[in-house]
């Protein structure tokens, strides 16, 4: 590497950095109302698609591993324009970061939701690492965090971490 490439390299880090304080500075930055009550047929076409079979899901409780579902935007629907992560993710693609990798997630359940109950979603940038060097090529693994909302009481979060990277060249 020559030294203005690594002085690049450093100032491309520098820019993504500040970006990712910034955006962590805001905490919960984004909010989203689901667009429906949680209801049974929903409810039951997910335990369909799932092949879950649980009477208790059939009786006014939702599977707690739904909570994602009641608030996401789905194919018509646009994203918050202060969502963190969406904010995240354009400024690394900006930076030649293209590629993206779902690495893994980690949810809590604080209670089940019931049906008729409205649902609501934070989303706000919990961390931004890197440049690190992965099989999959040079990247930031970057992680936000979520809480589900009934009201004021928090009913789930999940924690969920992706990274973004520059493509390896295939050999």
């Amino acid at each position: 590497m020559t030294a203005e490439s690594t002085e690049a390299a450093d100032e491309r880090h520098q820019r993504i950095m500040a970006e990712a304080e910034r955006i962590m500075a805001l905490g919960e930055a984004s909010e989203t109302v689901a667009r429906w009550e949680v209801n049974q047929p929903t409810i039951g076409t997910w335990l369909d698609a799932m092949g879950y079979d649980n009477e208790r899901f059939l009786n006014g409780e939702a599977p707690p591993s739904m909570a994602q579902v009641w608030t996401m935007p789905g194919l018509g629907r646009k994203r918050a324009s202060d969502d963190p992560l969406h904010s995240m993710m354009e400024l690394l693609t900006a930076e030649g970061y293209t590629a993206v990798l779902g690495t893994n997630t980690e949810q809590t359940y604080e209670r089940y939701l019931k049906v008729g109950e409205h649902v609501r979603v934070t989303t706000a940038l919990e961390s931004v690492a890197g440049p690190k060097n992965t099989a999959m090529g040079l990247g930031y693994f970057v992680t936000s965090r979520n809480r589900w909302y009934v009201g004021e009481e928090l009913v789930a979060t999940m924690l969920f971490r992706v990274l973004k990277f520059i493509p390896k060249d295939p050999a």
